[in-house]
């Protein structure tokens, strides 16, 4: 693709970046077959292609993005399925993520969306505060339907997608749990942030697992949000800020006992803090410890698809329906290593028809745009039920909220069932099934 940004503009690191990535396009339009906007709507402007045209007019010109462009960059998923498929290596991710901090900053959004995303930003990423705010939308929830038939969608999907009722106090940070046995590695785990709240299971499964294995484990003081929510909403100021937080943390670990690994369990945060070095590049106090962190991440899988051995104890053999996270397969091309890991266990690990493409959770895209990732969910769920799985397996803690908000079929992550296979307790979502199910079997069985 030509570009004509004038030699000023380009002094500019983040113009000079944009025009590399604008210039690998070659127009093929391949990406528009794997882009789940463009195949739920059919509209250029909703295809990579068609934002890479927006982008680069909006950026060439040195103009204020509108309403338009806007509208369909909102509209992005940023699952990069259009990176696995590019033929030209065009690094969406980099370009889609600049045009988004060019919005926030020179695009002035409606006052109720500036308030959501605000509301979005602040809470989200503080623990304290999302488990307070979680426990408020809990109350809510009955008003969801009535929310939607009123027209306001957003509102309805964040209280549909809300918890129950009270979330456990998050784990603090600052602690070391030592390994079983011989001492094979020691690695850094990230708590995070909604995972930590939401769904703590998965962090203390994946400590166990590793830990069970070998791994000594240190959840460094100081560690917290990878900044991806604020970082897909181009709010670079919190992104980076977070960003240098698990830096500082993580590096006095580097530069003391030593890490072999950071491992994250959550692949939305594995995805973001593997491109740390890349964010923090022109930032002289970060640029070289960043490079160093991003360079030691580690999706969970991976760390155990390196494991020669694992410790298999005997559990039902079940069918396991495995959705990989787009941020997993498409944004650290991690693709191979969850399902052997699985099925070096004794489980039947099955594909999902469209599996390249995102099930809309998306980070905030399921309250941001709650019909376009709804009807993503669905067309989802009905490839995952048609499996006849006993369970289903994803990655990310957002996939795995999205899916089971909408199936009866336990959701759990990988790591969960790892655990259970090795020796430890049966994931809660199982155990939930199963305790549902025995009651109605003894029912019928009465009946008869």
């Amino acid at each position: 693709m030509r570009t004509e940004f004038s030699l000023a503009q380009l002094a500019d690191p983040a113009i000079a970046e944009a025009d590399r990535i604008l210039r690998a396009c070659v127009h093929c339009g391949f990406c528009t077959a794997t882009c789940p906007t463009y195949v739920l709507l059919g509209d250029e402007l909703d295809s990579p292609r068609g934002r890479i045209y927006l982008i680069k007019d909006m950026l060439e010109a040195d103009r204020p993005a509108g309403p338009e462009e806007a509208k369909h960059i909102d509209r992005c998923l940023s699952c990069l399925s259009c990176m696995t498929t590019c033929p030209s290596g065009v690094h969406y991710m980099h370009l889609v993520d600049h045009a988004r901090a060019h919005i926030a900053e020179t695009y002035r959004r409606p006052w109720h969306d500036r308030l959501l995303r605000t509301l979005l930003a602040r809470t989200i990423p503080n623990p304290r505060l999302f488990r307070l705010a979680s426990a408020a939308a809990a109350l809510g929830k009955p008003l969801a339907p009535l929310l939607a038939r009123a027209g306001f969608s957003r509102m309805a999907a964040m209280l549909r997608l809300a918890p129950a009722g009270l979330l456990p106090a998050p784990t603090p940070s600052g602690r070391v749990f030592p390994a079983e046995g011989p001492r094979r590695g020691r690695v850094g785990l990230l708590s995070g942030c909604v995972q930590r709240v939401l769904s703590p299971d998965i962090n203390a499964a994946a400590i166990r697992v590793l830990t069970r294995h070998g791994f000594e484990v240190v959840l460094p003081k100081g560690e917290g949000c990878c900044g991806s929510v604020t970082h897909h909403m181009g709010d670079e100021d919190h992104a980076l800020a977070a960003a240098r937080a698990n830096v500082t943390a993580f590096s006095a670990e580097l530069d003391g006992a030593g890490l072999d690994a950071v491992v994250s369990t959550a692949s939305g945060c594995g995805t973001t803090m593997k491109d740390y070095g890349f964010m923090l590049r022109t930032d002289p106090a970060f640029a070289d410890r960043a490079a160093r962190f991003s360079a030691k991440v580690r999706d969970v899988s991976e760390v155990l698809a390196g494991l020669e051995t694992l410790r298999p104890v005997p559990v039902p053999a079940l069918t396991v329906a495995y959705q990989a996270p787009c941020s997993l397969q498409h944004g650290q091309k991690v693709v191979r290593q969850p399902k052997e890991v699985l099925a070096r266990l004794g489980f039947t690990v099955r594909d999902v028809p469209e599996g390249h493409l995102c099930c809309g959770s998306a980070g905030t895209y399921n309250i941001l745009q709650p019909e376009l990732s709804d009807r993503l969910r669905d067309r989802k769920i009905a490839h995952l039920e048609g499996l006849a799985p006993d369970v289903i397996a994803a990655g990310n803690v957002g996939c795995i909220n999205q899916l089971a908000s909408a199936t009866a079929v336990p959701v759990v992550h990988p790591v969960e069932l790892v655990d259970w296979a090795t020796g430890g307790p049966p994931p809660a979502a199982l155990a939930r099934a199963a305790s549902a199910v025995a009651p109605a079997a003894t029912t019928a069985a009465r009946a008869s």
